[in-house]
Formats: structure tokens, sequence, C-alpha cells
């Protein structure tokens, strides 16, 4: 059980730190809830922080259900236990992307992104259920030229540790429970992170 964010990327950050030497890694949260995490992992590693944008594609009539994701450059990810093809789940794809690009725009500023070629690439999140849109960052991030993919979470299911394996080049976790319903449900406090918080976490680490 985690306090908070701040606790759990505090603990992540342990565990990363006795594996690799990370001298030309960059930390990238998926926002809004992973930032935190990130901020936390960034500063008790002294790496830069920025983030990796990827948002679900929902099901016509349920917008809840992910039939996939799509990354900033719109290649989408399809979910095969959905049912849909892959033309399909492109064609419902644009808002999606619409919502990706406005984020990135509103968190960086208009920044560039940071280079991420022939780079240490560590994906950050607060927590890990299905995983597509983990695995949608991880692939986008593989485009982009990374050298290596970290994906770095505080949770995750047990039952889903081997397909997350199968994923990144390497996986750290803090905790993989058995019984798993929600991310929430292992932190003690977990609120909605606002935008304002995201941006102020990012300009803060960008200034000495």
């Amino acid at each position: 059980m985690f306090e908070d964010r701040v606790d759990a990327g505090r603990q992540l950050a342990a565990k990363l730190k006795g594996l690799d030497e990370w001298h030309d890694a960059v930390v990238l949260g998926i926002p809004r809830g992973g930032v935190v995490v990130a901020a936390e992992v960034a500063a008790y590693l002294d790496l830069p922080l920025d983030i990796v944008m990827a948002a679900k594609v929902g099901a016509p009539g349920n917008p809840e259900y992910a039939v996939g994701a799509v990354t900033a450059d719109g290649e989408v990810l399809v979910n095969p236990a959905a049912g849909f093809s892959a033309t399909e789940v492109r064609a419902l794809a644009a808002p999606a992307l619409t919502k990706v690009k406005h984020s990135l725009d509103l968190f960086r500023g208009g920044r560039e992104g940071p280079e991420i070629e022939d780079r240490q690439a560590i994906i950050v999140d607060d927590g890990i259920a299905t995983g597509l849109t983990a695995e949608a960052a991880v692939e986008y991030l593989r485009r982009c030229g990374a050298s290596q993919v970290v994906l770095a979470v505080p949770v995750a299911p047990k039952s889903a540790i081997a397909g997350l394996r199968a994923m990144a080049d390497v996986l750290v976790t803090v905790e993989t429970p058995e019984w798993f319903s929600a991310v929430g449900q292992f932190y003690r406090t977990f609120g909605q992170t606002t935008d304002e918080e995201v941006q102020r976490l990012l300009t803060a680490q960008r200034t000495p």
C-alpha cells in the first residue's frame, strides 16, 4: 500500500537506482497521475523529466471500453480482444489523437520533446491495469529510436507481469498483487491529478 503517488515514486526510484547507472536516460511520465510518480523518479535519479502521451480509443456507444490506443505520431495499437479491425480502430481514433496533441501542447507549453534516439527511455505511470496505453507508449518510443525502453510502475497485477515483461526491455514494479481490481485500491490517497499540477511539475524540473 502506498501513501500517495509521491511515496510510490520514491519507492519505485529506489528499485530503479539499483539496476543501472542511468547516465543518459530520460524519465517520461504518462499524464496525468503518472507524472507525479515520474517527477519523484527523475529527482531521485537526477534525470530529465518529460511526458509520453498515449490515449485509449473508446468503443462506439461505450467510450470507457478501449478498442485501441493512439500515440502522438498517429499510430494506432489495436486491442485484439475488442473485436474491431485495424481499419475500424483507426477510423475511431481521430478524437483521441486530437486529445493527445492538445495535451502535449498544453503540458509542454509549445516546447519540443526531448531527444529520444539512442537513449534509455523510462516510462512511468502510477499503475497498470490492462497495459494497453503503456504498450502503445513503449512502441512509440521504439519508433523514436530509444536504445532501451524501461517500463516502471509502482503496481501491476501479477497476472499481467509476463505480458508486460514481453512488452518492454526492462520491467520494474514495486507491488505485483494476486488480487487486483483497480490501481487506486493500492493507494491511501489517490485523488485526481490536475493539468495545472502536471504543468507545475514539468516546469519545476526544467528550472535550475
